[in-house]
């Protein structure tokens, strides 16, 4: 069913389908926008009056030590704590089965006592192997991107400042390889916390952690500049330093996450849509906004020119999207702002005109300058998938049949006895406990598959229920044929969520992982996707945001793009 909009000054008009969006090559072109949850995170912190303190600096001239920055929020405090470690060059490793880093953090809820250090202290530093307790929200390391940190510590440690030149192409001197809540390794629940207003929303803790990391890293380099050269190192410059993010390292244990909470990722793009739908259908502009937008355009040029990839597939698109944004600003020279709905019109001008990673990063820019139009849908991006094991069994199967065609119609057009429809299969590793992506005609994988192909399996439903009566049940369907009891569900689970499902088959020889990884990471608010392979990808996270120490002076929504130089 489409959806519309309206509201004041603005048209009827209708939502892009979600046969058009939840495709995975455009699913893999999102980009961050204003309801991404860093931004608003940073938001909500800034209009609260946050207040920030490191109470505790225990680090050593060799790098090694303690440090916790403290969070003071109207009714609760959050504490990051930091441990710093000398980790040998041999033992710097991303990989999930790395055993030391160069730092490991805990969020820990409230104020932290020296009683509470000392048991992080022994159990924080082995990561998965240690636990943290109902008291920590978040366990994370992080290890350093040796040649930028290096570069900025002796470049500070001369008292000169580094290059930016030199410092976006990376944009962090650090990176984490995880970031676990929700119960993960003796962290609270999430019922623990859902509740409290400072978390409402997609992963607060985790993102309130990552920012304050951010902080620890930047504390960091210049502890190490001054233990250098005391007596001439100074400290980075506010522009400069706001540049550094946070670095992240994020594989396939990511990517099945879209998959498993359909109503939570409709919920998510459903309301990046309606943003989208609420700007497309304003009926007239003001001058100023137009010249907000152009700015945005050429900040996001400069963005693109920083982007470098190797990797081919992303390294074509990175490409394309400069052309766009050059071809964009081109336009605009001549664009009739007066016209009925000009925000309509250029978007129809970018779907007609861009690449898909162009029309993605035109979305972005779009929904960028209506914050009072927009922001109160960061409010609607949460779910209630605690129904989503029940199944009606009540249900006729004339109606489960038209909502399978409704929902994955899309997949009659594939023929799954092809082997390059089915070449792929998601396991659980056994020895990380993550999830894992293997060739089904090439490794023994099949008894452990998990249900992750919804369009293989919702066609051999719909072919399994092809012969029986309209009238009949699910239940007595069911009784038959339970192995597509979880299909069933899902199919009744989704039913009228445009957004949930994934509208290509994700078990394909040529389905590209990073494009699932990439349209989570773009809900959090990362920026520079740098694949490594299909597979896994390096992000910046915060770069641009204002620090702890700058918040309360400085509009956070404005500093997500790079200056005008």
């Amino acid at each position: 069913m489409e959806k519309t909009v309206t509201a004041h000054n603005q048209a009827h008009l209708s939502l892009r389908a979600g046969n058009d969006v939840m495709r995975l090559a455009r699913m893999g072109s999102f980009h961050q926008s204003r309801l991404s949850f860093m931004r608003v995170l940073l938001r909500r912190l800034k209009s609260e009056n946050w207040t920030f303190k490191r109470p505790v600096w225990k680090i050593d001239a060799n790098g090694v030590g303690v440090a916790t920055y403290t969070a003071i929020g109207p009714h609760r405090t959050y504490t990051l704590v930091a441990f710093a470690h000398d980790l040998p060059d041999e033992l710097r490793s991303d990989r999930v089965i790395a055993e030391a880093w160069d730092a490991t953090f805990s969020l820990h809820d409230g104020d932290v006592r020296q009683a509470d250090i000392e048991r992080l202290k022994n159990n924080v530093p082995l990561q998965e192997a240690g636990r943290i307790s109902d008291g920590e929200f978040v366990l994370s390391r992080a290890n350093k991107s040796v040649r930028l940190f290096d570069y900025v510590r002796n470049c500070l440690a001369t008292g000169i400042q580094p290059d930016l030149a030199k410092i976006e192409p990376i944009g962090y001197l650090m990176r984490t390889s995880a970031v676990y809540g929700s119960g993960k390794f003796g962290a609270a629940d999430r019922n623990a916390w859902a509740d409290r207003p400072e978390f409402a929303g997609s992963f607060q803790p985790e993102l309130l952690a990552v920012w304050l990391i951010r902080a620890f890293t930047i504390d960091m380099v210049e502890h190490m500049a001054k233990i250098q050269a005391p007596d001439t190192a100074v400290t980075l410059a506010p522009d400069i330093r706001r540049r550094i993010g946070v670095g992240n390292s994020t594989g396939l244990g990511m990517a099945p996450f879209l998959i498993n909470h359909p109503a939570l990722i409709h919920a998510w793009i459903n309301a990046r849509e309606t943003a989208l739908g609420r700007v497309r259908a304003i009926v007239k502009t003001e001058t100023q906004t137009l010249a907000y937008f152009l700015s945005l355009v050429k900040r996001a040029a400069i963005n693109a020119e920083a982007w470098q990839v190797e990797h081919p597939y992303q390294k074509s698109k990175t490409e394309g999207l400069r052309a766009d944004l050059a071809s964009l600003s081109t336009y605009m020279e001549n664009f009739d702002a007066h016209q009925p709905c000009p925000w309509d019109a250029l978007y129809r001008w970018g779907r007609d005109n861009l690449t898909i990673e162009g029309q993605e990063q035109l979305v972005s820019l779009l929904i960028e300058p209506f914050g009072d139009l927009v922001d109160d849908l960061a409010y609607t991006m949460s779910a209630d998938e605690t129904t989503r094991h029940i199944i009606d069994g009540t249900q006729s199967i004339a109606a489960l049949r038209k909502q399978i065609t409704a929902q994955y119609g899309w997949a009659h057009s594939l023929d799954f006895s092809q082997k390059a429809e089915q070449a792929r299969g998601w396991y659980v590793s056994e020895e990380k406990l993550e999830p894992r992506l293997g060739e089904r005609f090439e490794e023994p994988i099949a008894p452990y598959e998990q249900p992750l192909a919804p369009g293989r399996d919702a066609i051999a439903c719909y072919e399994a229920i092809k012969d029986w009566d309209d009238n009949d049940t699910v239940a007595r369907f069911l009784m038959a044929h339970p192995e597509h009891r979880h299909i069933v569900r899902r199919a009744q689970f989704t039913n009228g969520l445009d957004y949930a499902e994934i509208r290509d088959n994700t078990i394909a020889a040529d389905m590209m992982p990073i494009d699932l990884l990439r349209c989570k990471l773009s809900f959090f608010g990362a920026t520079k996707f740098d694949p490594r392979s299909d597979r896994w990808l390096r992000i910046t996270m915060y770069q641009g945001a204002p620090f702890p120490d700058e918040l309360a002076n400085l509009d956070p929504d404005d500093l997500v793009y790079p200056p005008l130089q």
